[in-house]
C-alpha cells in the first residue's frame, strides 16, 4: 500500500521533531541546544557539574586559557581556539572562560 503524499510529509515531520526531541534530552538550565549541538555554561567552582546529552560534565580547573573538565567519567584539557576534543561519544570545545564560569560547545 502506498501512503500519500500529505501523509509522508506529516511522518517526516513527526520523525524529525522525535529526533530533535531526543538530542536535547538533558539540556537544562546552564544549557541551551539546537539540533545538533548545546552551548553548556558551568560555574568555575570546585564540584560544579552540568548533564548534557546524557553524559555529565564536572569542572576540575581553569585558567585564562585552558579549562581542565571531566566528561564522561574522562579527564580532558580544552584550550581556547583548538579543535573539539572526543569524549564519551560527544565532541566537546572551550567557547570562553571567564572569572565566574567556563562555556564549551557539545555535539554528537
Amino acid at each position: 500500500m502506498l501512503i500519500s503524499m500529505p501523509r509522508r510529509r506529516i511522518a517526516t515531520a513527526v520523525a524529525s521533531a522525535v529526533l530533535g526531541l531526543g538530542l536535547l534530552t538533558g539540556c537544562g538550565d546552564d544549557v541551551s541546544c539546537g539540533l545538533d549541538q548545546c552551548t553548556v555554561t558551568i560555574a568555575r567552582e570546585t564540584n560544579a557539574s552540568v548533564e548534557v546529552l546524557g553524559v555529565e560534565a564536572k569542572f576540575v580547573s581553569a585558567d585564562d586559557n585552558t579549562v581542565t573538565l571531566d566528561v564522561a567519567g574522562e579527564q580532558i584539557q580544552l584550550t581556547k581556539g583548538q579543535q573539539a576534543v572526543d569524549v564519551g561519544g560527544l565532541q566537546v570545545s572551550l567557547s570562553s572562560v571567564t572569572q565566574d564560569n567556563i562555556q564549551i560547545e557539545v555535539s554528537r
